[in-house]
């Protein structure tokens, strides 16, 4: 009887071999299986991790808007304090020299009427000299932004004048300055210095 060939051998040897483990009969399906468990993970962990971004990029858009209103509120407050200390800063040495005005316009004010009309070329220069003196100082302070008041026939202002005494005159309307005692200054916005008037009473109110 012929012997069976090798390759007769081996197939009718091949059924009885059955794999040992079911799971490496797919090689391909096994593997889809572990990269759908592997990306199941980070998909469920993305809404959390782009919540977590988004506000922490609200939180720093936030305090950048805080921070840019802070300097814009820092440079502002900073323009205002040097504009004020450069219409203010001399206020009180312009107060002091208020004094200096004073005195010449008293100078003038109680002049003899005589003197002038002398017609002595010495007085008369002299008068002139304290008259051009008296305008060339208020023009200096002017430029310094104080400015003279002038309330004589204005109404009487109580942020602008202080009145020392009131007159009886029927002739303008009450509450109107009719005498100015001591002459007001203003620097910038500001009263440097009320005028001290004399206001009249008995007249039509306004």
């Amino acid at each position: 009887m012929q012997e069976p060939s090798r390759k007769q051998r081996d197939t009718a040897e091949a059924p009885d071999q059955a794999p040992a483990n079911d799971e490496v009969t797919n090689p391909a399906a096994a593997l889809a299986a572990e990269g759908t468990v592997a990306h199941q993970a980070p998909s469920e962990a993305a809404p959390n991790e782009a919540e977590t971004l988004s506000q922490e990029n609200a939180d720093l858009k936030d305090r950048l808007l805080r921070a840019l209103a802070e300097m814009e509120n820092l440079r502002r407050r900073t323009e205002r304090e040097v504009a004020d200390a450069k219409a203010y800063g001399v206020s009180s040495f312009a107060r002091d020299m208020l004094g200096v005005a004073d005195n010449l316009r008293r100078a003038l004010d109680h002049l003899p009427a005589e003197a002038r009309e002398s017609g002595d070329a010495a007085m008369t220069s002299l008068i002139e000299g304290v008259e051009v003196t008296e305008r060339d100082f208020l023009s200096r302070l002017t430029r310094h932004g104080v400015k003279k008041l002038e309330p004589q026939g204005q109404r009487f202002d109580p942020n602008l004048h202080e009145a020392l005494f009131e007159v009886p005159d029927e002739s303008v309307p009450a509450g109107t300055v009719v005498q100015v005692i001591e002459s007001g200054y203003t620097i910038g916005d500001r009263v440097l210095r009320p005028a001290k008037v004399g206001v009249s009473k008995g007249g039509p109110k306004v």
